[in-house]
C-alpha cells in the first residue's frame, strides 16, 4: 500500500507530520514515497533514519513528470499547514482519481470538500492523518469512491478550458462596469 506526496521540501508542506503518521501505524507494507526536494531533505532523512523507517520511506527526489508517479500511488496526502494557494500537485492527483487527504490549509478548500472529494484533517495533527491512511488502507471502496468524486470535481471546475472561461468572464465583467 503506497502513500505518496508530491511537493517541495518545505515545512510547511507538512512532511513532517505525514512521517510521524507513517511511523504510527503499524503496518510494515505500508509505505510512502516522497516526490521532490528541497531545503528540509537533510532534516526529514534524519527523521526516517531516527525513527527506523528506512524501509518503509523513499525520497524519489524532483521528478520531471510526476504522472507516472501518481499512478503508482494507492493515496496522495498533502498535509500542509500554511502558504497554500491551490496546489497544483493536489490538483493533479484528484485529476488522476487518487483518493487524498489533506487539510485546509490557504485555498485547499476550493477542491478538497470534506469527506466529498478528499479527507480533510486538522493541521499539525499526527493521529487525525494516520487515522485517515488507516481507514483508506482498509477501505478500498472508499478509497474508490473518493478517488473518482475528485476527478469529476476537478473535471467539472478546474480544467484550463473552465478556468479561462471564469477568467474571461472575471474580465468581461470589469471591461462592462
Amino acid at each position: 500500500f503506497i502513500v505518496g506526496i508530491v511537493a517541495t521540501l518545505r515545512s510547511w508542506k507538512g512532511h513532517l507530520f505525514l512521517l510521524d503518521a507513517v511511523g504510527s501505524i503499524d503496518d510494515p507494507s505500508l509505505l510512502l514515497v516522497v516526490i521532490g526536494d528541497g531545503p528540509q531533505r537533510d532534516a526529514l532523512e534524519r527523521q526516517v533514519a531516527d525513527a527506523g523507517l528506512q524501509a518503509r520511506v523513499r525520497f524519489v527526489g524532483q521528478q520531471a513528470d510526476v504522472a507516472p508517479w501518481l499512478r503508482a500511488l494507492d493515496v496522495f496526502a498533502l498535509p500542509s499547514y500554511a502558504n497554500e494557494g491551490v496546489p497544483q500537485a493536489l490538483m493533479q492527483a484528484m485529476f488522476t482519481g487518487l483518493p487524498c487527504v489533506t487539510t485546509s490549509a490557504g485555498a485547499i478548500g476550493e477542491i478538497a470538500i470534506p469527506d466529498r472529494t478528499a479527507l480533510v484533517v486538522a493541521m499539525h495533527e499526527v493521529a487525525p492523518l494516520a487515522a485517515a491512511l488507516g481507514n483508506l488502507q482498509r477501505d478500498a471502496r472508499w478509497r474508490q469512491a473518493l478517488g473518482e468524486r475528485a476527478r469529476e470535481h476537478v473535471r467539472q471546475s478546474f480544467t484550463r478550458e473552465r478556468m479561462l472561461d471564469r477568467m474571461s468572464a472575471v474580465f468581461e465583467a470589469a471591461i462592462h462596469r
